[in-house]
């Protein structure tokens, strides 16, 4: 009989029952999650695009096995490496659903369109329990809340640039500038949200605390595109990304310099502003068709 296959149904076994119990996360908490260092569940919309998701992390300590079950105590997901990872073991464990279009609006052809009402149906909020086995087969335990607070996506996305002559030398100085304002509901995703809210489902996004704001910028440039000069496919995966404060007076940030120069000319780039509430939900915004370093005719976006 294999030891280690009992001693893991065992182990497995007696997690199940504490996380039924409710005890899971409370004896040796001595990290952020329990006896992770991080766990999460979360809702991510993105506004612009009109699509939501689930989202879960799980950050442990040299992981054989990881589980993830529902507020009804039922495993929603399971992680059980072999071979050389599971010799290795893993640490960090990150997983995104899919994520449909949540209006007709933005579907398209074949699509299978989840709207707000519907994604809230099928999550539950409430607590979501997570279990490891490290490879010394012991088990780790943790918890999280996932709410729908869902804050509201950033509005009036902005990118302005100005070129400025450095007097001492004559160089041109590039300073670009990202801007934006606190929104009032999820974008594309906002079909019934007012009854949602009426009915106590969701909260109201406008309501919602802000506790980071992370801002993007990069490089859009489409990889499979046979023609795409090399110049362009070396920068293909840039970006510039920041996060600050939720409660920042100002709601703008600088790009550096030295960032925008490492460009070519004529780059074509978006922004993508997020808002994350306190309980880790986001909701972004994306604003495209940007020309990073404009020259001549600047970029092409047909």
């Amino acid at each position: 009989m294999n030891k280690k296959r009992v001693m893991s149904t065992t182990v497995l076994a007696a997690a199940i029952s504490a996380l039924v119990g409710g005890t899971a996360g409370v004896a040796n908490a001595t990290e952020p999650c329990g006896d992770f260092g991080e766990c999460k569940a979360l809702v991510e919309i993105n506004a612009e695009d009109g699509d939501i998701g689930f989202h879960f992390l799980m950050d442990g300590d040299s992981l054989i096995y990881g589980a993830v079950f529902n507020p009804r105590h039922r495993k929603i997901f399971a992680y059980y490496p072999k071979r050389e990872l599971r010799r290795q073991t893993s640490t960090e464990l990150f997983q995104e659903s899919a994520e449909p279009p949540c209006s007709l609006a933005v579907a398209e052809d074949g699509d299978d369109v989840v709207t707000l009402r519907q994604f809230t149906r099928r999550w539950k909020t409430g607590t979501y329990y997570f279990f490891g086995i490290n490879s010394d087969w012991e088990a780790q335990f943790g918890r999280t809340t996932m709410t729908f607070d869902l804050p509201a996506a950033p509005d009036d996305l902005e990118w302005d640039v100005d070129y400025e002559v450095d007097p001492e030398d004559g160089e041109i100085e590039v300073e670009g500038e990202i801007s934006w304002e606190r929104g009032d509901d999820l974008g594309e995703c906002s079909d019934e949200l007012d009854d949602l809210i009426a009915e106590g489902v969701v909260a109201d996004p406008e309501d919602v605390e802000v506790a980071i704001w992370e801002v993007v910028l990069e490089v859009d440039v489409d990889v499979e595109d046979e023609e795409l000069e090399d110049e362009y496919l070396a920068v293909a995966s840039a970006k510039y990304v920041v996060r600050i404060p939720g409660d920042a007076e100002e709601l703008e940030i600088e790009v550096p310099d030295d960032f925008l120069e490492t460009l070519p000319e004529n780059t074509p780039a978006k922004v993508e502003v997020g808002a994350i509430g306190v309980d880790d939900n986001a909701t972004f915004a994306e604003e495209g068709d940007i020309c990073l370093n404009e020259v001549g005719d600047g970029c092409d976006f047909d």
